[in-house]
């Protein structure tokens, strides 16, 4: 369907935001009866918000045809360009004579410092530019404590959200989307190139994931219906599919905390309270991190802790590509790490087990796996990613003690208790009994030749013993109190 001829279009441009439900920027746009141009930039180029990681770029690929699909479902047509964000809209403006631009905001210190200079400049030249939150419950700046300062730990943090107003109900996805009857060429999206190829690390991704909105949608109502009533308890054991997996689709904006607030306070959720205020929490959580990238902009980089600035981290080496291809000779951590490589993804639980063994049995920079992370989780998120990091290396807000270390082994026996993570992603290890699977080096040599199991060849033994491990760690994180 097609606006009147001449009627100036209004440009609507899509970023982490990859959605029609609940959309203030696109519902703001339909209401001014004007015709739209759903715009969507992949900016590589210069020095623009984070580049994505592969498994991102997958993801978003997946996404951009999901939200394709739902634009033509409604009359309107995505547009796809490729490059710098400013020039891109400068020759979509100048093709179009679009009278306004409209998007939902960002909130990391380059994408910010770019969308202040957009607004500017458009404005200057006559253009009406709007701007909305579509990300976050509460915007960081609004949530603050009594002295105006922000928050630097969780827990008070979300009393004062809970303490707020809550979120607006969310919009209604448009039935209809006008379209400009220009004519704007647009990239094919197989041109971009985001999923790879040779080799296909994707396959397992495939099996897991439905991008999207509609993937989305589909997997909060099954999580709220199925999951929620044992999701306080069950969180935390990785062979037992309890969470949610929205990170993904909240990553890139397929679905808006406000919509899982809402769907999750419905009067018919209330027998499931401790499942309820928990995962609330986790979406607080989310929060939380934002709150802490708005207000320490450099937090990908730079210790919150600065007596952490001098640290003597260990150079990576043999030990670091062990720990990202998941053979570390400790079964939890590798049957994690390859879960990371296999789906995209790995249980929160592990993440905070894989990252402390990193960290302060390796001794490697924190920043290393941020990186790491970033390229492999399908739900890399710019806050949420380094806030967790610094989190379990005792440098950030909020952060875990120097001295926790968790013990890989009896976080295994704890939540894994029976060896069925450990088995489906180390399936070397499976034909061991749950007294042994979780640390195989000290399995009788019977069990693990009856196993199948040569200690060296068929699994690594342990890239470093814990015992000097958490020895080492106490000492040198120690020495970074000494500064205070």
């Amino acid at each position: 369907m097609s606006a009147s001829t001449g009627e100036r279009p209004v440009i609507v441009w899509f970023r982490e935001d990859l959605r029609i439900g609940d959309n203030p920027a696109l519902d703001a746009a339909v209401q001014t009866g004007s015709p739209l141009i759903p715009l969507f930039i992949l900016d590589d180029a210069g020095e623009g918000p984070r580049k994505l990681g592969g498994a991102s770029r997958w993801w978003l690929s997946k996404s951009l045809h999901g939200l394709g699909q739902d634009i033509r479902s409604r009359g309107g047509q995505l547009v796809l360009r490729r490059g710098r964000s400013e020039q891109v809209l400068d020759e979509i403006l100048s093709a179009t004579n679009a009278v306004a631009v409209f998007w939902n905001r960002r909130y990391g210190k380059v994408a910010i410092a770019r969308d202040k200079a957009l607004k500017d400049d458009l404005t200057n030249r006559g253009m009406e530019v709007r701007s909305f939150n579509a990300r976050l419950l509460h915007e960081p700046w609004t949530v603050c404590k009594k002295d105006g300062t922000p928050f630097r730990v969780f827990t008070p943090f979300w009393k004062a959200c809970l303490a707020m107003p809550g979120p607006d109900r969310p919009l209604p996805a448009p039935d209809r989307l006008p379209s400009a009857e220009i004519d704007v060429p647009s990239d094919d999206l197989g041109s971009w190139a985001l999923q790879p190829t040779k080799p296909n690390w994707s396959l397992g991704f495939e099996k897991l994931w439905s991008p999207g909105e509609t993937g989305a949608s589909g997997l909060l109502a099954e999580f709220l219906t199925e999951k929620l009533a044992g999701y306080s308890e069950g969180r935390d054991r990785p062979a037992d599919d309890l969470t949610s997996r929205l990170s993904p689709h909240l990553a890139f904006g397929e679905i808006s905390p406000r919509q899982i607030h809402w769907a999750a306070e419905r009067p018919d959720r209330r027998s499931s309270d401790s499942g309820r205020h928990k995962f609330l929490s986790e979406i607080g959580w989310r929060e939380f991190a934002y709150h802490l990238l708005y207000h320490n902009p450099d937090l990908t980089h730079t210790n919150l802790q600065s007596r952490f600035d001098g640290f003597g981290w260990e150079k990576p080496g043999d030990t670091f590509d062990a720990w990202k291809s998941g053979h570390t000779g400790y079964p939890l951590v590798d049957a994690a790490m390859r879960q990371l490589w296999q789906t995209g993804w790995m249980h929160n639980r592990c993440r905070m087990v894989v990252g402390s063994f990193l960290v302060k049995h390796l001794l490697i920079d924190w920043r290393l796996g941020e990186e790491w992370f970033w390229d492999t989780l399908v739900d890399a998120d710019p806050a949420n990613n380094p806030v967790g990091w610094q989190w379990i290396a005792g440098c950030g807000a909020d952060a875990a003690p120097y001295f926790r270390i968790f013990n890989p082994v009896l976080q295994s026996r704890k939540f894994d208790p029976e060896g069925r993570y450990i088995r489906h992603f180390c399936p070397e290890l499976s034909g061991l009994d749950s007294k042994h699977i979780h640390e195989p080096w000290k399995a009788p040599a019977g069990d693990l030749e009856a196993a199948g199991i040569d200690l060296g060849q068929t699994y690594p033994r342990p890239v470093v013993d814990h015992k000097f491990a958490r020895k080492r760690a106490l000492e040198a994180f120690a020495r970074t109190q000494d500064t205070d």
